[in-house]
């Protein structure tokens, strides 16, 4: 994982006085093209490096500063990273290390700090899952986490519409997104990038072999890029309309809670009939009349001429 390699990075360099990136690479068992990576992560996240050009020269945190970590496991310190998510926490088997964490942080800072700590952990809770929606029933997770931070292949059935099907996968990282988790993984068959939800795994089997992980793979990013092309192939018929009051309240109603976010590109500010214009994504022009239809008589179509 690349936070937990950053932080191992930082204590190295806390350890050593000056290394090359080829002798940091070796150590933390990467590339020199990864361990670039890294240092250029680390001076982007305010890590003070200094560059000694030279034979002798190398990679060194400047003089006087230290990171304030100490006593913390790398494990521990991704798991502050992500407060905000204790339930998601404990279901990839990080809730000890929270705890742990925590009494540590709470042990060794100032009276006023720890204050301050409390203050904020009392005035600001994520709540991940939509509205009207529980949580997914993700029994597999904690399996499916171990075979992540393991680089382990699995045997995973899952359900498939009305099918079951079976895959053998390389887990390459887990996605909460509101309340539901994904695994993206790929597929050694057909060397492809695929997402699985994992409420749908009915069963999850560590085959014990290890994989190596793309090296330029970027979990954020591949997601963010997924996400789009998603949204634009499930939804590629965009539709401008007119809704009164009543019509906007219908949205969560006709196009369901948990969509409503994806399905509204845009609304405006109601005018002084109390209408606003608003810009839809939906699936295609004949389930978009059925939907609309289902607003009442609060929506008016402006585009597609066809459509309206």
């Amino acid at each position: 994982m690349k936070a937990e390699r950053l932080v191992a990075l930082l204590f190295t360099l806390q350890r050593r006085r000056s290394a090359t990136a080829a002798e940091l690479a070796a150590e933390l068992g990467v590339s020199e093209r990864t361990m670039h990576r890294d240092l250029a992560a680390l001076r982007d996240a305010g890590v003070p490096l200094w560059t000694e050009p030279g034979r002798h020269g190398g990679f060194r945190l400047v003089d006087g500063w230290q990171a304030r970590l100490d006593g913390l496991t790398a494990r521990e310190a991704v798991a502050l990273f992500a407060l905000g998510v204790p339930d998601a926490l404990a279901g990839l088997g990080l809730g000890t290390a929270v705890s742990a964490a925590h009494a540590k942080l709470a042990a060794g800072m100032p009276e006023d700090l720890r204050e301050q700590a409390e203050r904020v952990a009392g005035r600001f809770h994520l709540d991940a899952p939509s509205w009207f929606r529980a949580e997914d029933d993700a029994a597999e997770l904690a399996a499916i986490a171990r075979a992540v931070w393991a680089q382990h292949r699995l045997d995973v059935r899952y359900r498939r519409r009305d099918k079951l099907a079976e895959r053998v996968l390389e887990p390459l990282g887990l996605v909460l997104k509101a309340g539901t988790w994904y695994l993206v993984a790929r597929v050694p068959a057909d060397d492809a990038l695929r997402t699985y939800r994992v409420s749908r795994m009915t069963s999850v089997i560590d085959l014990g072999e290890r994989f190596e992980r793309p090296e330029n793979f970027d979990l954020a990013g591949w997601w963010r890029e997924s996400s789009a092309e998603f949204e634009v192939v499930a939804r590629p018929v965009r539709v401008r309309v007119r809704l009164n009051r009543d019509a906007v309240h219908g949205l969560r109603r006709v196009f369901r809670a948990e969509h409503v976010a994806e399905t509204v590109v845009s609304l405006g500010e109601p005018g002084e009939d109390g209408w606003a214009e608003a810009e839809l994504a939906l699936e295609s022009r004949e389930i978009a009349l059925g939907q609309l239809t289902a607003l009442g008589p609060g929506v008016e179509v402006l585009q597609p001429p066809e459509l309206r």
